[in-house]
């Protein structure tokens, strides 16, 4: 809660400062006059760039089960099952966090995620494929992985940094389209149709410079959840499984939910920008390099 409420007054700080700026800049004199109230479209771009993204956060434990069919293990039926149970149990424990969720989902690739609206209330998720294609050591080492993002808050963290850039998006692409309207088309009466395309060609192009921004957080976050699962199930356990998932080379989770998995999509040049998950190469050496 912390967390969260510091990073919302950091928020509100950065728009009032943009607000100041406007201001001094006589900017929003300017957008007043014409028919745009600057507060007005800040207020709008907050709601709207934080709505979205916790109304997202919210069901996220939701979504992730209908999206992989994803079976919470109420009673363990198997050893397998009592297994996963108590690993997750003893290290949600030592992370200092509630005992979330545990699932298992059908799938021949070897991948797992975690979810859910805050570090007390999560889902941790393992496929079959994952289950059946490593040892035991792997396995507790990737749900130490999973169990380090839970207690991090990254999935609240990754939320917060979505809202931001939305906000910034939303308020920005607005401003251009309206400028291109008044400005340069002379339009007078209302927001004629350039106000529209502008704003949505805007929020295009913003919308792919945000999405880099929120990809690099997701890279770092991952190096920080391969360092605590080094710290829960130990670093050579965790170099291991990433070196098992390079050799299966798993497919990622669903487009919503990709960042939140073990393993991401691969790419290089500029595709990297917008990977979700660094290289495994990458990953095994900072983890060599931890002392």
């Amino acid at each position: 809660m912390k967390r969260i409420f510091l990073f919302l007054l950091t928020n509100l700080a950065i728009v009032a400062v943009l607000s100041i700026s406007l201001r001094l800049l006589g900017v929003d004199h300017y957008l007043d006059a014409n028919g745009l109230n600057i507060s007005s479209l800040l207020i709008f771009a907050v709601v709207m760039g934080f709505g979205g993204s916790f109304i997202s956060l919210a069901i996220s434990k939701w979504s992730a089960k209908r999206m992989t069919g994803a079976q919470v293990i109420e009673t363990p039926t198997s050893e397998a099952e009592r297994w996963l149970l108590n690993t997750v149990r003893q290290q949600a424990t030592a992370a200092g966090i509630d005992m979330p969720e545990v699932a298992i989902y059908d799938s021949p690739e070897p991948n797992a995620f975690a979810t859910g609206m805050s570090r007390n209330s999560a889902l941790v998720a393992v496929s079959t494929g994952l289950l059946r294609g490593m040892t035991h050591d792997e396995i507790e080492a990737v749900l130490a992985h999973e169990i380090s993002h839970v207690a991090n808050g990254d999935m609240v963290t990754l939320a917060l940094v979505q809202g931001v850039v939305n906000t910034f998006v939303f308020f920005f692409a607005r401003i251009f389209g309206y400028f291109v309207d008044r400005v340069i088309l002379k339009n007078e009466e209302g927001r004629g149709i350039g106000y529209w395309v502008a704003s949505m060609v805007a929020e295009l192009v913003l919308g792919v410079l945000a999405m880099i921004v929120v990809q690099w957080v997701s890279r770092h976050r991952e190096f920080r959840a391969d360092a605590g699962s080094a710290a829960l199930a130990g670093r050579d356990k965790m170099i291991g499984a990433l070196r098992r998932l390079d050799a299966a080379h798993p497919q990622p989770l669903p487009e919503q939910m990709s960042a939140f998995g073990i393993a991401g999509k691969n790419g290089g040049g500029l595709s990297a920008l917008f990977m979700s998950h660094p290289p495994i190469a990458e990953r095994i050496a900072a983890l060599q390099a931890l002392r």
